[in-house]
């Protein structure tokens, strides 16, 4: 829905820009609402403040809303299924294991670190950490030292692909709303991650992992990770090969979608070919991501499982990312209304009279949505929705918008603390105190993200 003529001075919209988000707030960490219905109510009561006709309501939080789910479900759907398949048939315990005895002992914490990054692609954080936790303790119990040294480069590993990868919903929803390219965004994505996890997170985690010796917890919570689907498939897990192929498949596929889209639009390439036409087609990344869950079901499925139970495993793992499929929706709607009752572009136009870039407004806003809320989803489909007005008006190309895109995933990532989930979820897992995680995860967190956003802004200045 196109944006309104305001009815409002400048004022009085960030007002109720400022009261919205407020509210918002109030709603998630004091009412403890549903995130999912806090963005929907606040999302309507901003949008009749703002003055949008009571008629054109129901579409202006529709439109927001449909556009950011019909991108993202099909992506974060097949992701997650085929993370689940390979989780139950030990795929991910093999890749740690190859890495781990390639790499050697002294290099165990560099090795799980890597294989979170490879595993990292396809499955959420707070999944990928649940999976790689008995492998942790195991390396843990067989060289010694804390559970630290082990565990936190793991999970900043999967922060950062987390955060700023596609096909994980924040970066995909902030593309989206911004009119990118996911493809593009894929391809500058990988290394600016990789780096990002090497300065800003390895170095820190040896150096808390060496200074905070915590022992390594006795249990794994009782049953092994994945039950009885772990049960039928022990003793046949998938050849490294497989995982690695299963993994770099779908990357591969939307690599090719961009080197041939970026072919004809330069002309070297006719845009008529069929053979091109394909590859766009079986690159483009719900199709990558259909192949791959395909392709994984049958390289893993035969001797362990029939397609029909492999279709159940599959399915097992979309019901715990429902809610994040919707939150990231409405979050999609929040920021669809601003746009629509010309907050979005009040906001970012009053940013830029402050003097600062707009790669730095994307940065500081996301940043202060994260501690505020604590949920990088939120913060980054929200910040992406209030600048992507002025990205429409500066005409930026798809590499200037997945700078963007990285600085608003630096800005969600800084300063985890105790109203965030996964900084919870590092706190029980490694058995540290609230004091411990503040001095350690948080740390790295703010080390993590700081940096993505400073090679995002290299790339910007570069591009």
């Amino acid at each position: 829905m196109d944006a309104i003529e305001p009815v409002h001075s400048t004022g009085v919209l960030l007002l109720i820009a400022a009261a919205a988000v407020a509210a918002l707030l109030f709603l998630i960490m004091k009412v403890k609402l549903h995130a999912f219905i806090a963005l929907v109510l606040v999302s309507l009561v901003t949008a009749v403040a703002a003055g949008i006709p009571l008629g054109d309501v129901p579409k202006a939080l529709t439109t927001g809303f449909n556009t950011t789910l019909g991108s993202v479900a099909l992506l974060v759907a097949f992701g997650v299924m085929l993370g689940r398949l390979l989780e139950v048939t030990g795929g991910a315990q093999v890749l740690a294991d190859t890495l781990i005895n390639r790499f050697g002992e002294k290099r165990a914490p560099l090795a799980l670190g890597v294989a979170a990054l490879v595993f990292g692609f396809p499955i959420f954080f707070d999944a990928g950490l649940v999976v790689f936790l008995p492998i942790i303790y195991t390396v843990a119990r067989r060289f010694g030292g804390s559970i630290l040294l082990y565990g936190l480069p793991t999970a900043g590993a999967f922060a950062v692909m987390h955060a700023v990868i596609p096909p994980h919903p924040g970066p995909v929803a902030a593309v989206e709303l911004m009119g990118g390219n996911v493809g593009t965004t894929l391809l500058l994505g990988v290394p600016v991650a990789l780096l990002s996890w090497a300065i800003g997170a390895y170095p820190l985690a040896i150096m808390f992992g060496r200074r905070v010796h915590i022992d390594v917890p006795t249990a794994i919570f009782g049953e092994e990770n994945g039950g009885r689907d772990v049960e039928e498939t022990r003793g046949r897990a998938p050849r490294f090969g497989t995982v690695l192929l299963l993994l770099l498949l779908p990357l591969l596929l939307i690599s090719l979608n961009t080197v041939v889209s970026t072919l004809q639009k330069a002309g070297t390439l006719a845009e008529d070919t069929g053979w091109g036409d394909a590859l766009i087609l079986l690159g483009q990344t719900p199709i990558a991501l259909l192949i791959t869950t395909i392709v994984a079901i049958a390289l893993l499925a035969p001797g362990r499982f029939s397609v029909g139970r492999a279709s159940d495993i599959a399915e097992s793992g979309l019901g715990p990312v429902c809610s994040i499929i919707l939150i990231t929706g409405a979050g999609g709607m929040f920021g669809g209304v601003l746009r629509a009752s010309g907050i979005g572009e009040s906001l970012t136009t009053s940013l830029s009279g402050l003097g600062l870039s707009l790669i730095v407004q994307a940065f500081l806003v996301s940043a202060a949505l994260r501690v505020a809320q604590g949920s990088a989803t939120v913060a980054l489909t929200t910040t992406a929705g209030l600048i992507a007005t002025q990205v429409a008006a500066e005409g930026l190309d798809a590499v200037h918008i997945a700078c963007l895109v990285f600085a608003i995933a630096g800005g969600a990532t800084v300063l985890a603390h105790v109203n965030d989930s996964g900084f919870w979820l590092v706190s029980r897992f490694f058995n540290m105190d609230v004091k411990t995680t503040l001095k350690t995860w948080t740390v790295i967190e703010t080390a993590l993200g700081t940096t993505v956003f400073l090679l995002a802004s290299l790339v910007w200045v570069i591009a």
